[in-house]
């Protein structure tokens, strides 16, 4: 029994790295949206919008998580080198931060810095 309990608090104790590896965000509305986005991925889209001179988007309100952009602002279409996970969003460059926006409802469901 000792044993069998020491092996679970090790497997936990070893996965915990694991999961702080990786951001996930589910928004508070349903259908709720999740993306997991690894550290390597998130320098990837900031090297992409630095070497691609993405042109920053002004928005009136700051952008946050959850937050319905306007109809006014231009989503653009995410690169398939991004991940095939996240070919199905779009993206705005603003204040030096990605927002990725779910495109159907426009909503923001995570910002990459």
């Amino acid at each position: 029994m000792k044993r069998t309990l020491l092996a679970g608090v090790a497997v936990l104790v070893l996965a915990c790295p694991a999961f702080a590896q990786s951001t996930t965000v589910t928004t508070g509305s349903a259908p709720a949206a999740s993306v997991t986005i690894a550290p390597e991925q998130r320098t990837k889209i900031k090297t992409y919008v630095t070497e691609h001179k993405v042109k920053p988007v002004t928005v009136k309100e700051k952008i946050a998580v959850g937050a319905t952009l306007p109809a006014d602002v231009e989503l653009e279409a995410v690169p398939a080198d991004w991940g095939p996970g996240l070919t199905s969003y779009r993206y705005v460059y603003t204040d030096n931060h990605v927002a990725l926006v779910e495109p159907s409802s426009r909503r923001v469901i995570q910002i990459i810095d």
